[in-house]
């Protein structure tokens, strides 16, 4: 019969590893750190957003995950449209390196959460949104849920640079 992985049969080491994005996945640092602004603003037919949205995107999560992780109560964006820039480039280059950096520690603070003991991470998590009671909210599983957003829209970004011809990263990614 097939088991189950819970909190106390998985370690936290896994959750760490794919947050930076190890084993299967492309090193998620790497896919955006050696991207240039004119890059990062670019947006090829076919695609919905440009690299620099993408990030923008998933920072926005982040720290939506991260208040919510520590007691605050953030608004829930009435539409989608809300959590992505409108505008596929950054206002300045200088944009970009932010929300680099900005996503840098929002990766740091999510693996820190991660490497909680057991107990912390089966503490639910305040809900700010109809949602979150249809789904679970322990601590364990929004890293969960982060992890696996950040996971679909690194996979974008790697398409993007490939058709961008900016692939791989210098700090390494498969090109085959």
């Amino acid at each position: 019969m097939l088991e189950l992985l819970t909190m106390s049969s998985m370690p936290a080491s896994p959750l760490i590893e794919l947050f930076y994005g190890r084993g299967a996945h492309a090193d998620t640092l790497a896919c955006i750190e050696d991207v240039s602004p004119e890059v990062a603003s670019h947006r090829p037919s076919g695609f919905a957003h440009s690299i620099w949205q993408q990030v923008w995107h998933m920072n926005f999560w982040m720290e939506y995950e991260l208040k919510r992780i520590r007691g605050e109560a953030p608004a829930y964006p009435e539409h989608a449209s809300e959590s992505w820039p409108a505008h596929p480039a950054p206002a300045t280059a200088s944009d970009w390196g932010q929300a680099v950096d900005q996503f840098r520690n929002n990766l740091t603070e999510l693996a820190k959460l991660a490497d909680s003991p057991s107990e912390v991470l089966a503490n639910e998590v305040r809900a700010t949104h109809s949602g979150h009671s249809k789904i679970s909210s322990s601590l364990y599983a929004v890293l969960w849920q982060t992890l696996v957003h950040n996971s679909y829209h690194i996979g974008q970004v790697a398409a993007l640079r490939r058709g961008l011809a900016a692939w791989p990263p210098k700090g390494g990614g498969d090109s085959w």
